[in-house]
């Protein structure tokens, strides 16, 4: 597909085709990286990488749920 670089205020831009949005997993706000290499511009989703301390923030008593009963030991389980 043929587009075109448009300006946008001191910046370039380009609009990504709905098509090629949903194939590439994006959507408005998804953080992207964009390089140059071998002389193409390549922009790539960024992967989010939790980290549990993160995580814990997000606990609070309002979504933390109960204890969960797996029932007796039916092995060698220590309990």
């Amino acid at each position: 597909m043929v587009t075109r670089v448009q300006r946008w205020g001191n910046s370039l831009a380009l609009r990504i085709p709905h098509s090629f949005a949903v194939q590439a997993k994006v959507a408005e706000g998804t953080a992207v990286d964009i390089a140059v290499e071998h002389n193409r511009l390549v922009v790539k989703p960024v992967q989010h990488q939790y980290r549990l301390r993160d995580l814990l923030k997000g606990i609070d008593r309002r979504n933390r749920h109960a204890e969960v009963g797996t029932g007796l030991a039916v092995g060698r389980e220590i309990w």
